[in-house]
């Protein structure tokens, strides 16, 4: 089985006020995650506003986050796009770069039936001898992935696991029975990693692993140890998190929550803005209640 970690955290995108991309900050910020709790980062995911980052940013950006942590984690490169041609180029670049892996989101927009998200991965699969992580995130693409689809997708051999945000324990489920025991499924929602582990889920592919990463560590080996009451209690003991930190679009309020622990991930390009005054108080009271802040 591939070993990609149980808590990846998909990371913010620094930027400088001018809106450039601040690398020197990405890098320190990838160690900072590291060494609070994340086996892997994940690198230009939509929480990283990759639909506002060019190819060459991103490839850069890649490349800063490799030499910052790679030799001690697990670096997963956010390549997918609704146009296949320019995912197989862009997982081509980055295959160059020597991630260790990458991220391929569902066709957004175009809303392909089930044949084409199908036809899409494997021939992004079949350019490419990078380890793929599936990204089935309904909300933001329009579209879901369905489990049978995700089955047919597993027998690919490169094709080795998914990042399932649909939101249903149902689909996770059915994604767990119709697929090998090695392919893996993470969680792509921090308020149902523990629900997913539950029904044989891998991990989780984190928003709130930049400021708890070190805790949901912690739940995820109590549940793999047998603890389960352990485990429960850190869910519940972060749900207040888990919950702030999508009170509006993501990636607003981790990115504010980010900058207020002082680790500079600087402002928000457009069409993302700033929270509210009220958004951002209710985020430092959650921060504050648990001891992070």
């Amino acid at each position: 089985m591939i070993k990609l970690g149980r808590l990846l955290t998909a990371m913010v995108t620094p930027f400088h006020n001018d809106l450039s991309i601040n690398y020197d900050q990405a890098g320190k910020l990838a160690q900072y995650l590291v060494d609070n709790g994340s086996d892997g980062i994940v690198v230009a995911g939509s929480t990283g506003e990759s639909a506002t980052m060019s190819k060459e940013e991103k490839l850069r950006l890649f490349s800063i986050v490799l030499d910052a942590v790679g030799d001690r984690a697990t670096v997963i490169a956010g390549t997918g796009s609704n146009d296949t041609r320019a995912s197989i180029a862009m997982t081509a670049e980055a295959e160059k770069l020597g991630v260790h892996g990458a991220m391929l989101v569902g066709p957004y927009y175009n809303k392909p039936p089930q044949e084409g998200f199908y036809q899409h991965f494997r021939a992004i699969a079949e350019s490419t001898a990078l380890p793929l992580i599936l990204y089935n995130v309904p909300g933001r693409t329009g579209s879901n992935v369905l489990p049978a689809t995700i089955a047919r997708l597993a027998k690919i051999k490169n094709i080795v696991a998914v990042k399932e945000a649909s939101g249903s324990l149902d689909q996770a489920s059915e994604i767990v029975r119709s697929t090998p025991d090695d392919f893996l499924v993470y969680s792509g929602d921090d308020s149902l990693t523990l629900p997913i582990l539950s029904v044989g889920g891998a991990g989780i592919i984190s928003v709130a692993g930049h400021i708890v990463g070190r805790r949901m560590q912690e739940m995820i080996a109590a549940f793999f140890a047998g603890d389960r009451n352990t485990a429960a209690s850190i869910h519940q003991e972060l749900m207040p998190v888990f919950k702030v930190i999508f009170l509006t679009t993501n990636p607003i309020p981790i990115k504010t929550a980010v900058n207020l622990i002082g680790q500079n991930a600087g402002p928000f390009r457009l069409p993302m803005i700033p929270p509210t005054e009220a958004e951002t108080e209710q985020i430092r009271n959650v921060m504050h209640d648990l001891g992070i802040l």
